[in-house]
């Protein structure tokens, strides 16, 4: 089983989706700003649910501060 992810985020961008470009590879739209962590907590509960699994058993291991990231399942 694969457990990691790669993820591009855009921020405050008015919805709520996940594109996959298969490969493991997503682009996440958020509605909430990057600030204050607000982007990452929206980003890992949409790729939750859209896994099918909880978002705690997500973890971001690389890029928190930046638009791309790598996400771990634990």
């Amino acid at each position: 089983m694969i457990n990691r992810l790669h993820i591009r985020v855009k921020a405050k961008s008015g919805r709520q989706e996940i594109e996959d470009f298969g490969d493991y590879h997503y682009l996440v739209y958020v509605k909430s700003p990057a600030e204050n962590n607000e982007a990452n907590i929206e980003m890992l509960k949409l790729l939750g649910k859209h896994l099918g699994i909880s978002s705690t058993k997500l973890k971001i291991v690389s890029g928190a501060g930046n638009k791309d990231k790598v996400v771990e399942i634990e």
